[in-house]
């Protein structure tokens, strides 16, 4: 089942709570159609948003293929809590080995 527009959207509202940012601009960023949301760029949204959704969340809001792409080194590295760095050094781990492509 596909998630909608409006549910990503309040899912960005929800995010950006204490900024007066659009929520469409931030998933554009996410998207990567847009380098900045407010003083937030791709990087620093996608930390905020590892940081305060669960994984299944996230999938609903980006594809997993964008969340390898956003899934860095530093990104994880920047991550406040130790278990959250742990638990998306694994993910990334299975979406390397599940996105890889065929052939």
């Amino acid at each position: 089942m596909e998630t909608t527009y409006e549910y990503k959207l309040s899912l960005m509202l929800s995010l950006m709570w204490d900024y007066n940012i659009p929520p469409g601009h931030c998933l554009e960023v996410l998207e990567g159609k847009r380098e900045r949301a407010g003083h937030y760029n791709e990087a620093t949204l996608f930390r905020k948003l590892i940081e305060s959704y669960s994984w299944f969340t996230i999938l609903s809001i980006i594809t997993p293929e964008r969340i390898l792409e956003l899934l860095t080194d530093s990104t994880i590295q920047s991550l406040r809590f130790k278990s959250l760095s742990k638990r998306y050094e694994f993910l990334r781990s299975r979406l390397q080995k599940n996105l890889r492509p065929s052939g």
